[in-house]
């Protein structure tokens, strides 16, 4: 038999053909079930099922050997049969190919609770699994994501296993399937009567040899009743029971008690790795390296119960940005040429998001989806663990850095006395009611359509665009409500005109003279950028998120309306970021020492050495000194072996190089010094000290030497605020193999983010250290 992908799926659904989802009928209806038979008395009647039938492949058993089993010991009968204990299996499918994967343990035995509850009642149960990021409903058996749009899957509770002769791993049964084999290898335990087959009706065929030996036969064609034998029909699949008898990894399972919550932003494209992944499932990498590594360098915290997890979660902004709601594909794929088409793809769906962040009006469609699916996830997770009572932190990766820089900057800083409630909460948005609202805006027959969809003030402010969509509300009264919900959740920020701010508006707004904080008016600017020198453009006013000037077009037509998050971040990573290089091409010239985010504590800039897009903060902060980045240690607490070689070369040149030039210089002083001026032998001591300068410049020790070279390569400098006067550019390591063609690397470079062990352990260390949680760095 062909192990291939179709006689697999074939396979799993011969017999019986339920689609591969088992209907709650079956379950309710046990005794309608094909072959298979009840109890073992009824098979020692006649061992034939109602529509499979159970027969010895070999001759029956003589009566000699009957009366030889009866003289057996007791030490010789086979053990008495025993339940086989079943797992929970979920389908993932990937271009039209299924693989199936278990669910941890613990989110096992909670489904398999579940589903000894939910025979006795009528109702569904829902069972939250995998770090509460999906449900799985018990009755329908589908598994389902809570945080982000995905297809459902299939879920199953499995016991038996199969494996093609080309397969590499075994594949469940159908729930039915099993049960009939199971009913099958009851009855030969029972009776001790080995070496028979089950036909199906389908053609198939099981033979049960004995307990280790169990193969599953399909037909090639249609089936006749004088086929010689199954092995002339088909190449057999072994079959197994139970999964402690078949070669999976169970995942562990992962804590219940969340530390930290970490929002992650795409950059451009819908995919986010060379492997052309969603940004679903590089944060799902992300979030099991750092589990990995909290396993490995938290080992004794997590044993004592100081450390739980920090849960990942994944922004997307791509579909919303190119999705029917702005019709921006459509007018794109009008003009463009039909020429390369795959070529022009790409740069429609992927490199072309760099001019829209740039384009006034899709600009605020992209702040806008990050900004408010961000809150969404963030009330969504406080909802699902109202027990968390961590820090938040943003993530941002190449295009979606940017974006994370321009919002933050942009914050209002509120009073932190209400930090972490939902600005919903504490704002003038609660002084309406739905209906007082709508009357305002003289859309008092969506009131209804609201109202059926139980939708209140609270979640309508947590509404996007395609929510309003959905329920049938038009364009235009979208925008009112969406455009209304924004001005009333923070009024005292949009009642102030730009440069009228008082002292407790919080962000720095964009001047002619760079960014400059409200919180002291009278400072100098934070950020400096030059005049220009076309004299073209009066720069009267510059917003920080496109980088145009509304003076120059058209006063009050270019403007960013940034949205407010509902909580401040406590660091912000940004991975391979061109921020450095959009501030550059926007006329800034110097980051002040004293600026810092408005409610964000602390920035770093990670970078691989030959990330094509990444770009530099700290040049930007110290100018008049050239600051080499922070290098990250590896995390297995070392550097890379061709990089220790390289440091070891650098010493052991300079070491030989002051060696030489110091005993050159020593022996040329003593052929050039005048032997008169020497002086006496008793006054030797005093000789020493006369010439002090000349033999300190000559030669110096070895200590002397490496502690002045690391001075001269890590010097003393303050960073400024806007990482708490820390040190904010990180370089990753790069690979021994990436050394020997960086251009070969380049944009394996720029998507390797995802997969970092070294820059998960940077990001963990900045958390638990906050936390005060030691860091242990585990033995080689």
């Amino acid at each position: 038999m062909s192990s291939s992908e179709g006689d697999r799926g074939g396979l799993s659904q011969a017999a019986p053909n339920n689609n591969n989802i088992t209907t709650q009928d079956d379950f309710d209806n046990p005794t309608q079930t094909a072959a298979t038979c009840n109890t073992p008395e009824d098979s020692k009647a006649e061992l034939s099922l109602p529509e499979a039938q159970i027969s010895p492949v070999l001759d029956e058993v003589s009566p000699s050997s009957a009366s030889s089993f009866e003289m057996l010991d007791m030490e010789s009968v086979p053990p008495p049969y025993q339940e086989v204990q079943p797992h929970w299996f979920f389908c993932r499918q990937a271009d039209d190919c299924e693989s199936w994967h278990p669910f941890s343990r613990e989110d096992s035995d909670k489904l398999e609770n579940a589903f000894n509850t939910v025979r006795e009642q009528e109702e569904d149960i829902v069972v939250a699994v995998e770090g509460e990021r999906y449900d799985v409903h018990i009755k329908e058996r589908m598994r389902f994501a809570v945080y982000w749009d995905q297809a459902p899957a299939e879920v199953r509770r499995c016991t038996w296993f199969y494996k093609g002769d080309k397969d590499t791993r075994f594949f469940p049964y159908s729930e039915e399937f099993s049960k009939r084999l199971e009913e099958a290898y009851m009855i030969a335990v029972t009776l001790d009567e080995w070496k028979r087959k089950l036909d199906f009706p389908t053609g198939e065929t099981v033979i049960l040899h004995n307990p280790k030996l169990i193969m599953h036969y399909q037909p090639i064609g249609l089936q006749d009743e004088w086929a010689s034998s199954p092995s002339d029909q088909s190449r057999p699949c072994t079959v197994k029971r139970g999964v402690e008898n078949i070669s999976v990894e169970i995942p562990e399972g992962e804590p219940e008690k969340v530390d930290h919550l970490v929002f992650m932003v795409h950059g451009i494209g819908p995919a986010c790795d060379l492997r052309f992944r969603s940004i679903v499932q590089c944060v799902n990498d992300f979030r099991s390296v750092s589990l990995s590594l909290l396993a490995s360098h938290y080992r004794r915290s997590q044993q004592e119960g100081h450390v739980g997890r920090v849960e990942f979660l994944p922004v997307n902004w791509h579909s919303a940005l190119h999705g029917d709601a702005t019709g921006v594909d459509e007018d794109i794929q009008r003009i463009t040429l039909p020429s390369i088409s795959r070529l022009r793809h790409f740069t429609n769906d992927t490199l072309l998001d760099l001019f829209f962040y740039n384009s006034p009006t899709y600009c605020q469609t992209i702040v806008d989806t990050v900004a408010s699916e961000v809150n969404r996830l963030h009330a969504l997770f406080q909802q699902r663990h109202p027990e968390f009572d961590g820090k938040v932190s943003v993530v941002g990766h190449s295009l979606g850095s940017l974006i994370l820089f321009d919002l933050l900057t942009n914050q209002r800083n509120r009073s932190r006395a209400r930090e972490g409630v939902p600005s919903g909460e504490h704002s003038a948005l609660n002084s309406d009611t739905l209906e007082q609202m709508l009357t305002k805006l003289d859309l008092q027959q969506y009131l209804q359509t609201l109202l059926a969809e139980n939708v209140d003030m609270e979640s309508l402010a947590l509404c996007q665009d395609s929510d309003l969509r959905n329920l049938g509300i038009p364009l235009g009264p979208r925008k009112k409500i969406l455009h209304y919900i924004r001005k009333k959740r923070l009024p005292e920020d949009y009642k102030m005109a730009p440069g009228h701010q008082t002292s407790d508006s919080g962000p720095p707004q964009v001047t002619s003279e760079g960014i400059q904080s409200s919180e002291l008016p009278g400072q100098e600017s934070s950020l400096h950028n030059k005049p220009s020198t076309t004299g073209a453009v009066d720069y009267e006013y510059f917003d920080v998120g496109i980088g145009q000037s509304n003076g120059g077009i058209a006063k009050g037509q270019v403007s960013i309306d940034y949205p407010q998050l509902v909580f401040y971040p406590e660091t912000f990573f940004a991975f391979g970021s061109p921020i450095g290089m959009f501030l550059t091409v926007r006329g800034l010239k110097r980051i002040d020492p004293n600026y810092s985010f408005p409610t964000c504590k602390s920035f770093y800039n990670i970078y691989h050495p030959y990330d094509p897009v990444a770009y530099r903060i700290e040049p930007m902060i110290v100018s008049e000194v050239d600051l080499e980045p922070m290098l990250i240690p590896h995390h297995k607490g070392r550097k890379r072996m061709h990089l220790e070689l390289k440091d070891s070369l650098t010493r052991m040149s300079m070491d030989l190089r002051n060696n030489v030039l110091g005993s050159l210089r020593t022996a040329w002083q003593s052929f050039t010094r005048p032997v008169a001026a020497l002086p006496p032998a008793e006054e030797g001591e005093a000789t020493n000290d006369t010439t002090p300068q000349e033999d300190q410049a000559g030669v110096c020790t070895e200590a002397e030497c490496s502690a002045s070279a690391e001075q001269a390569e890590q010097p003393e400098i303050e960073m400024g605020m806007l990482n708490g006067g820390r040190r904010i550019d990180y370089v990753l390591q790069e690979k021994p193999i990436e050394s020997f063609n960086e251009y070969l690397f380049a944009i394996q470079s720029h998507l390797c983010y995802w997969e970092s062990e070294d820059a998960a352990l940077l990001l963990l260390r900045e958390i638990y250290d906050n936390l005060g949680v030691a860091f242990e760095q585990p033995q080689q």
